[in-house]
Protein backbone atom coordinates (compact mmCIF):
# COMPACT_ATOMS: atom_id res chain seq x y z
CA UNK A 1 0.00 0.00 0.00
CA UNK A 2 1.14 3.66 -1.20
CA UNK A 3 1.45 6.47 1.47
CA UNK A 4 1.22 9.99 0.75
CA UNK A 5 4.87 10.91 -1.05
CA UNK A 6 6.61 14.07 0.70
CA UNK A 7 5.86 15.62 -2.32
CA UNK A 8 2.47 15.29 -2.44
CA UNK A 9 1.85 16.47 1.64
CA UNK A 10 0.08 18.98 2.55
CA UNK A 11 1.38 21.34 4.56
CA UNK A 12 1.11 21.68 8.76
CA UNK A 13 -1.23 25.13 7.96
CA UNK A 14 -3.15 24.60 5.34
CA UNK A 15 -6.96 25.58 5.48
CA UNK A 16 -9.18 22.15 5.77
CA UNK A 17 -9.52 20.08 2.72
CA UNK A 18 -12.98 21.12 1.57
CA UNK A 19 -14.58 17.79 1.70
CA UNK A 20 -13.75 17.56 5.36
CA UNK A 21 -15.03 20.78 6.50
CA UNK A 22 -18.30 19.14 6.67
CA UNK A 23 -17.46 16.23 8.89
CA UNK A 24 -15.77 17.85 11.25
CA UNK A 25 -18.36 20.79 11.82
CA UNK A 26 -20.42 17.40 12.11
CA UNK A 27 -18.10 15.51 14.87
CA UNK A 28 -17.51 18.99 17.10
CA UNK A 29 -21.15 18.94 17.21
CA UNK A 30 -21.65 15.97 18.04
CA UNK A 31 -18.62 14.31 19.45
CA UNK A 32 -19.29 12.68 23.21
CA UNK A 33 -16.58 10.48 24.37
CA UNK A 34 -12.81 11.31 25.12
CA UNK A 35 -11.93 8.72 22.52
CA UNK A 36 -12.81 9.18 19.04
CA UNK A 37 -11.62 7.05 15.50
CA UNK A 38 -11.24 8.32 12.00
CA UNK A 39 -11.55 5.76 9.31
CA UNK A 40 -12.15 5.65 5.05
CA UNK A 41 -10.29 4.94 2.51
CA UNK A 42 -6.62 6.25 1.95
CA UNK A 43 -6.05 9.15 0.09
CA UNK A 44 -9.35 11.10 2.02
CA UNK A 45 -6.96 12.41 4.66
CA UNK A 46 -7.41 10.80 8.15
CA UNK A 47 -4.23 12.09 9.30
CA UNK A 48 -5.60 15.42 8.04
CA UNK A 49 -8.84 14.99 9.39
CA UNK A 50 -7.45 13.81 12.76
CA UNK A 51 -5.34 17.54 12.98
CA UNK A 52 -7.63 19.70 12.60
CA UNK A 53 -10.19 18.18 15.49
CA UNK A 54 -6.81 18.44 17.71
CA UNK A 55 -6.37 22.31 16.30
CA UNK A 56 -10.53 22.98 17.16
CA UNK A 57 -9.99 21.74 20.88
CA UNK A 58 -6.88 23.49 21.22
CA UNK A 59 -7.72 26.90 19.33
CA UNK A 60 -8.29 29.45 22.05
CA UNK A 61 -10.10 31.93 20.04
CA UNK A 62 -13.43 32.34 21.23
CA UNK A 63 -16.72 30.56 19.77
CA UNK A 64 -17.70 33.57 17.63
CA UNK A 65 -14.79 34.10 15.73
CA UNK A 66 -14.64 30.13 14.63
CA UNK A 67 -17.18 29.20 12.51
CA UNK A 68 -18.51 25.61 12.46
CA UNK A 69 -16.19 25.29 15.54
CA UNK A 70 -12.84 25.00 13.20
CA UNK A 71 -9.83 26.58 14.90
CA UNK A 72 -9.00 30.02 13.95
CA UNK A 73 -5.66 29.62 12.51
CA UNK A 74 -4.50 32.73 14.33
CA UNK A 75 -4.67 32.71 17.95
CA UNK A 76 -1.20 31.44 19.78
CA UNK A 77 -2.24 27.57 20.11
CA UNK A 78 -2.62 27.54 16.31
CA UNK A 79 0.53 28.93 15.94
CA UNK A 80 2.29 26.63 17.63
CA UNK A 81 0.36 24.18 15.82
CA UNK A 82 0.86 24.88 12.67
CA UNK A 83 3.50 27.00 12.33
CA UNK A 84 6.16 25.28 14.95
CA UNK A 85 4.01 21.72 15.62
CA UNK A 86 5.21 22.59 19.28
CA UNK A 87 1.90 23.01 20.85
CA UNK A 88 2.98 21.75 24.34
CA UNK A 89 -0.90 19.66 24.83
CA UNK A 90 -0.47 18.03 21.62
CA UNK A 91 1.46 14.73 21.00
CA UNK A 92 1.03 13.11 17.31
CA UNK A 93 1.87 9.35 16.98
CA UNK A 94 2.85 8.53 13.56
CA UNK A 95 5.27 5.95 12.87
CA UNK A 96 9.01 6.67 11.85
CA UNK A 97 8.66 7.14 7.96
CA UNK A 98 5.37 9.15 7.99
CA UNK A 99 7.12 11.96 9.67
CA UNK A 100 8.61 13.07 6.40
CA UNK A 101 5.45 12.01 4.75
CA UNK A 102 3.33 14.46 6.37
CA UNK A 103 5.99 17.13 6.64
CA UNK A 104 5.57 16.79 10.83
CA UNK A 105 8.60 17.54 12.80
CA UNK A 106 9.91 14.41 14.67
CA UNK A 107 10.35 14.42 18.03
CA UNK A 108 13.68 12.26 18.52
CA UNK A 109 13.03 11.46 21.99
CA UNK A 110 9.68 9.32 21.20
CA UNK A 111 11.03 7.64 18.22
CA UNK A 112 13.70 4.62 18.51
CA UNK A 113 16.88 5.33 17.19
CA UNK A 114 17.92 3.08 14.37
CA UNK A 115 20.81 2.93 12.12
CA UNK A 116 20.90 5.61 10.06
CA UNK A 117 21.18 2.67 7.00
CA UNK A 118 17.94 0.99 7.31
CA UNK A 119 14.80 2.19 6.07
CA UNK A 120 12.23 4.13 8.49
CA UNK A 121 9.90 1.86 10.10
CA UNK A 122 6.03 2.05 8.94
CA UNK A 123 4.86 1.20 12.44
CA UNK A 124 4.27 2.87 15.65
CA UNK A 125 6.65 1.74 18.41
CA UNK A 126 5.84 0.67 22.11
CA UNK A 127 8.49 3.10 23.05
CA UNK A 128 6.18 6.05 21.31
CA UNK A 129 3.58 4.85 22.84
CA UNK A 130 4.79 4.52 26.02
CA UNK A 131 6.00 8.13 25.76
CA UNK A 132 2.48 9.15 24.68
CA UNK A 133 1.37 7.83 27.92
CA UNK A 134 3.91 10.04 29.86
CA UNK A 135 2.90 12.95 28.04
CA UNK A 136 -0.76 12.22 29.22
CA UNK A 137 -0.13 12.18 32.89
CA UNK A 138 1.73 15.16 32.71
CA UNK A 139 -0.33 18.46 33.54
CA UNK A 140 -1.98 20.90 30.84
CA UNK A 141 0.18 23.57 29.99
CA UNK A 142 -2.34 25.48 28.65
CA UNK A 143 -5.31 25.35 30.61
CA UNK A 144 -7.63 23.24 28.04
CA UNK A 145 -7.24 19.89 27.11
CA UNK A 146 -4.43 17.74 26.30
CA UNK A 147 -5.07 15.82 22.82
CA UNK A 148 -2.75 12.56 21.40
CA UNK A 149 -3.07 11.70 18.02
CA UNK A 150 -2.36 8.29 16.63
CA UNK A 151 -2.32 7.66 12.49
CA UNK A 152 -2.45 4.99 11.11
CA UNK A 153 -3.99 3.42 14.42
CA UNK A 154 -3.24 0.25 12.15
CA UNK A 155 0.06 0.36 12.22
CA UNK A 156 0.52 -1.04 16.16
CA UNK A 157 1.88 -4.16 16.91
CA UNK A 158 0.24 -5.49 19.78
CA UNK A 159 2.37 -4.72 22.27
CA UNK A 160 1.29 -0.57 21.88
CA UNK A 161 -2.15 -1.35 20.49
CA UNK A 162 -1.98 -3.26 24.14
CA UNK A 163 -1.09 0.21 25.34
CA UNK A 164 -3.12 2.32 23.88
CA UNK A 165 -5.84 0.14 25.28
CA UNK A 166 -4.92 1.09 28.82
CA UNK A 167 -5.05 5.00 28.22
CA UNK A 168 -8.32 4.50 26.11
CA UNK A 169 -9.65 2.72 29.53
CA UNK A 170 -8.48 5.11 31.85
CA UNK A 171 -8.35 8.37 29.79
CA UNK A 172 -6.97 11.25 32.22
CA UNK A 173 -9.36 14.38 33.13
CA UNK A 174 -9.24 16.70 30.05
CA UNK A 175 -7.87 14.50 27.46
CA UNK A 176 -9.08 13.14 24.13
CA UNK A 177 -7.40 10.97 21.52
CA UNK A 178 -8.34 10.77 17.88
CA UNK A 179 -7.31 8.13 16.44
CA UNK A 180 -6.82 7.99 11.74
CA UNK A 181 -7.62 4.57 10.40
CA UNK A 182 -7.63 3.18 6.78
CA UNK A 183 -8.25 -0.41 8.04
CA UNK A 184 -10.59 -0.84 10.59
CA UNK A 185 -10.37 -4.44 10.59
CA UNK A 186 -6.72 -4.79 11.85
CA UNK A 187 -7.45 -2.79 14.98
CA UNK A 188 -7.77 -4.42 18.31
CA UNK A 189 -11.98 -4.99 18.66
CA UNK A 190 -11.26 -3.95 22.30
CA UNK A 191 -10.03 -0.69 20.70
CA UNK A 192 -12.68 -0.06 18.50
CA UNK A 193 -15.36 -0.76 21.02
CA UNK A 194 -14.38 2.11 23.11
CA UNK A 195 -14.28 5.04 20.47
CA UNK A 196 -16.22 6.89 18.99
CA UNK A 197 -16.26 6.28 14.79
CA UNK A 198 -15.99 9.01 12.28
CA UNK A 199 -16.36 7.46 9.07
CA UNK A 200 -14.94 9.47 6.24
CA UNK A 201 -16.27 8.85 2.76
CA UNK A 202 -14.71 9.68 -0.94
CA UNK A 203 -15.67 13.33 -1.44
CA UNK A 204 -18.10 14.16 -4.58
CA UNK A 205 -15.64 14.00 -7.73
CA UNK A 206 -16.54 17.41 -8.84
CA UNK A 207 -15.33 18.62 -5.19
CA UNK A 208 -12.02 16.62 -5.62
CA UNK A 209 -11.13 17.48 -9.21
CA UNK A 210 -11.37 20.89 -8.71
CA UNK A 211 -9.34 20.76 -5.49
CA UNK A 212 -7.08 18.51 -7.34
CA UNK A 213 -6.85 21.20 -10.26
CA UNK A 214 -5.79 24.07 -7.43
CA UNK A 215 -3.08 22.35 -7.03
CA UNK A 216 -2.15 21.80 -10.30
CA UNK A 217 -3.11 18.52 -10.98
CA UNK A 218 -3.18 18.02 -14.65
CA UNK A 219 -5.92 16.05 -16.43
CA UNK A 220 -7.30 15.75 -12.43
CA UNK A 221 -10.33 13.51 -13.87
CA UNK A 222 -8.52 10.39 -15.12
CA UNK A 223 -5.84 10.65 -12.12
CA UNK A 224 -8.72 10.63 -9.45
CA UNK A 225 -10.74 7.51 -11.38
CA UNK A 226 -7.12 5.67 -11.35
CA UNK A 227 -6.11 6.54 -7.40
CA UNK A 228 -9.96 5.27 -7.07
CA UNK A 229 -11.56 8.43 -6.62
CA UNK A 230 -9.02 9.31 -3.42
CA UNK A 231 -7.78 13.01 -4.22
CA UNK A 232 -4.68 12.93 -1.68
CA UNK A 233 -3.69 9.70 -3.84
CA UNK A 234 -3.57 11.08 -6.85
CA UNK A 235 -1.91 13.99 -5.84
CA UNK A 236 0.90 11.40 -4.37
CA UNK A 237 0.60 9.36 -7.79
CA UNK A 238 1.43 12.84 -9.72
CA UNK A 239 4.63 12.58 -7.70
CA UNK A 240 5.53 9.69 -8.04
CA UNK A 241 5.52 10.12 -11.77
CA UNK A 242 1.88 8.95 -13.04
CA UNK A 243 0.67 11.02 -15.71
CA UNK A 244 -2.85 10.66 -17.21
CA UNK A 245 -1.25 9.50 -20.59
CA UNK A 246 0.39 6.65 -19.11
CA UNK A 247 -3.16 5.70 -17.27
CA UNK A 248 -5.07 5.97 -20.70
CA UNK A 249 -2.10 3.27 -22.23
CA UNK A 250 -1.83 1.26 -19.41
CA UNK A 251 -4.19 -1.68 -20.82
CA UNK A 252 -2.47 -1.90 -24.33
CA UNK A 253 0.96 -1.53 -22.70
CA UNK A 254 0.34 -4.66 -20.68
CA UNK A 255 -1.71 -5.84 -23.72
CA UNK A 256 1.09 -5.84 -26.20
CA UNK A 257 3.40 -6.84 -23.05
CA UNK A 258 5.46 -3.55 -22.94
CA UNK A 259 7.13 -2.45 -19.64
CA UNK A 260 9.57 0.44 -20.79
CA UNK A 261 7.05 3.17 -19.71
CA UNK A 262 6.62 1.65 -16.35
CA UNK A 263 10.19 1.71 -15.82
CA UNK A 264 10.22 5.22 -14.15
CA UNK A 265 7.34 4.24 -11.79
CA UNK A 266 8.03 2.27 -8.43
CA UNK A 267 7.39 -1.36 -8.15
CA UNK A 268 4.63 -0.95 -5.61
CA UNK A 269 2.97 1.72 -7.26
CA UNK A 270 3.21 -0.65 -10.73
CA UNK A 271 1.68 -3.69 -9.12
CA UNK A 272 -0.72 -1.27 -7.75
CA UNK A 273 -1.95 -0.65 -11.44
CA UNK A 274 -1.91 -3.95 -12.41
CA UNK A 275 -4.03 -5.09 -10.25
CA UNK A 276 -6.41 -2.05 -10.91
CA UNK A 277 -6.16 -3.23 -13.88
CA UNK A 278 -7.07 -6.92 -13.66
CA UNK A 279 -10.05 -5.84 -11.67
CA UNK A 280 -11.20 -3.56 -14.36
CA UNK A 281 -10.48 -6.39 -16.89
CA UNK A 282 -12.74 -8.88 -14.65
CA UNK A 283 -15.62 -6.84 -14.28
CA UNK A 284 -15.79 -5.81 -17.99
CA UNK A 285 -15.54 -9.91 -18.43
CA UNK A 286 -18.60 -10.26 -16.00
CA UNK A 287 -20.25 -7.62 -17.77
CA UNK A 288 -20.35 -4.63 -15.33
CA UNK A 289 -18.26 -1.13 -16.37
CA UNK A 290 -14.90 -0.97 -15.21
CA UNK A 291 -14.34 1.07 -11.59
CA UNK A 292 -10.59 2.68 -12.55
CA UNK A 293 -10.16 2.49 -16.58
CA UNK A 294 -12.16 4.03 -19.34
CA UNK A 295 -14.29 1.17 -20.78
CA UNK A 296 -12.61 2.24 -23.81
CA UNK A 297 -9.18 1.53 -22.97
CA UNK A 298 -9.84 -1.64 -20.93
CA UNK A 299 -8.71 -4.73 -23.56
CA UNK A 300 -12.18 -6.93 -23.95
CA UNK A 301 -11.05 -10.85 -22.76
CA UNK A 302 -13.25 -13.53 -21.61
CA UNK A 303 -10.30 -15.13 -20.17
CA UNK A 304 -11.87 -15.13 -16.50
CA UNK A 305 -9.44 -18.14 -15.44
CA UNK A 306 -6.18 -16.41 -16.63
CA UNK A 307 -7.20 -13.37 -14.97
CA UNK A 308 -8.22 -14.88 -11.92
CA UNK A 309 -4.60 -16.23 -11.15
CA UNK A 310 -2.91 -13.14 -12.74
CA UNK A 311 -4.75 -11.31 -9.87
CA UNK A 312 -3.83 -13.96 -7.72
CA UNK A 313 -0.27 -13.72 -8.47
CA UNK A 314 -0.27 -9.63 -8.11
CA UNK A 315 -1.85 -10.17 -4.65
CA UNK A 316 0.91 -12.13 -3.23
CA UNK A 317 3.80 -9.79 -4.81
CA UNK A 318 1.90 -6.98 -3.68
CA UNK A 319 2.65 -7.59 -0.07
CA UNK A 320 6.01 -8.23 -0.11
CA UNK A 321 6.27 -4.87 -2.90
CA UNK A 322 9.16 -2.89 -0.90
CA UNK A 323 11.41 -5.56 -1.13
CA UNK A 324 14.41 -4.90 -3.10
CA UNK A 325 13.23 -7.24 -5.87
CA UNK A 326 14.94 -7.58 -9.50
CA UNK A 327 12.32 -5.00 -10.64
CA UNK A 328 12.48 -5.61 -14.09
CA UNK A 329 12.67 -9.28 -14.14
CA UNK A 330 9.70 -9.13 -12.07
CA UNK A 331 7.77 -6.79 -13.94
CA UNK A 332 8.05 -8.51 -17.25
CA UNK A 333 7.25 -11.36 -15.17
CA UNK A 334 3.90 -9.93 -14.42
CA UNK A 335 3.13 -7.94 -17.44
CA UNK A 336 3.52 -11.47 -19.77
CA UNK A 337 1.02 -13.43 -17.20
CA UNK A 338 -0.92 -9.63 -17.54
CA UNK A 339 -0.32 -10.31 -21.45
CA UNK A 340 -1.72 -13.78 -21.86
CA UNK A 341 -4.56 -13.16 -19.62
CA UNK A 342 -6.12 -10.23 -21.94
CA UNK A 343 -4.80 -11.35 -25.27
CA UNK A 344 -5.91 -15.30 -24.95
CA UNK A 345 -9.55 -15.99 -25.17
CA UNK A 346 -11.39 -19.54 -22.75
CA UNK A 347 -13.92 -20.89 -23.31
CA UNK A 348 -14.96 -21.74 -20.32
CA UNK A 349 -15.49 -19.52 -17.42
Amino acid sequence: MLSHNKAAALPANQSVLPWLVAPLAETLRTQRGHALLAYGPDGVGQFEFATALARAWLCEAPAVRRPEGLACGNCESCHLVDGDQVHPDLCVLLPEAKHMTFGWRQKTDAIEQTDSKKKPSQWISIDQMRAAIEFSALTRSRGRMKVVVVHPAERMPQAAASALLKLLEEPPANQRLVLGCGDVSALLPTVRSRCQTIRLPLPDSEVAVAWLRAAGLVDAPSLLAASGGQPLSALERQALGLDAALCAQLPQLVAAGNATPLAKLSVPLVVELLQKLCHDALLVACGVAPRYFKMSSVVPTSNIRQLTEWGRELRRVSRNAEHPWNAGLMLESLLQQGQRALTQSHVGR
